[in-house]
């Protein structure tokens, strides 16, 4: 598979939130964020359970009503890949992977067969993510990690220029986990597009995101993981009890 690079953009940042809110009866789920994901990096929101991480993800898909403004570089919206913490399907549906990835693109009922370019796009994409055993497995019967990088295969597939993943290593053991941001690390310097993650785990986010929102209904901080990572900052979006087990020094200038 051969994605086209995107180096060629001039943007320092790929979204940026301006004043961004979301209610619902009369409650602030979100409320002014301002906010940047810069190009071609690899951004993680995080945040406690509630701290509206996910709706920030629905609103910049514009799944759900807010207010303010999303800017996206060159005012165009990006082609963007998504893959949600969890997919909702029939297990017994009969779907094998490689049917699954094709409905994202072809029109034409799958019963009449897939087209030999994109049968051949989807072949070389699963191998570059490990996943060409998984082929002609019935969706129904992957593991939680092997569908977590079949749903990868196929937000990939459609040539993103901005990735979105809600908890990717959700589902996966810790080995597995750490190959799955791996894999994301190498596909996103080798083709340029800008990565979004939603996570819970900070080693995860200290070892492979290059900038970070820390979120709690409002911005806490954003920029460099290790720098704005601090002991305090954690303790301010997590509560005082939160401890970061990366083995980094959070407790910068104390």
């Amino acid at each position: 598979m051969k994605l086209p690079p995107n180096h060629d953009c001039k943007c320092v940042n790929a979204v940026t939130f301006k004043g961004v809110s979301v209610g619902s009866n009369d409650v602030n789920i979100l409320q002014n964020i301002n906010a940047v994901i810069p190009h071609a990096g690899c951004t993680a929101i995080v945040g406690p359970n509630g701290a509206g991480k996910t709706t920030l993800v629905l609103a910049l898909l514009n799944e759900i009503d807010y207010t303010g403004t999303i800017e996206f570089c060159s005012n165009r919206r990006p082609r963007i890949g998504y893959v949600p913490q969890q997919l909702a399907f029939d297990r017994g549906m009969p779907l094998t992977v490689t049917e699954f990835i094709a409905a994202f693109h072809q029109k034409r009922p799958l019963c009449f067969g897939i087209q030999k370019e994109l049968k051949q796009k989807i072949h070389d994409l699963l191998g570059e993510t490990g996943c060409l055993h998984l082929a002609q497995r019935p969706l129904g019967a992957l593991s939680g990690g092997e569908l977590q990088r079949v749903m990868l295969a196929g937000a990939l597939s459609q040539d993103p220029e901005l990735l979105i993943l809600d908890e990717p290593a959700s589902g996966i053991d810790f080995k597995g986990g750490e190959v799955c941001c791996e894999l994301l690390e190498r596909f996103r310097k080798a083709h340029g597009f800008t990565q979004l993650m939603v996570s819970h785990d900070l080693n995860t986010v200290m070892a492979h995101a290059t900038h970070v929102i820390c979120l709690n209904r409002t911005v806490i901080t954003q920029g460099d993981p290790k720098a704005v990572l601090t002991q305090e900052v954690l303790a301010r979006a997590f509560g005082p009890h939160i401890g970061c087990s990366c083995g980094k020094d959070h407790n910068h200038g104390k």
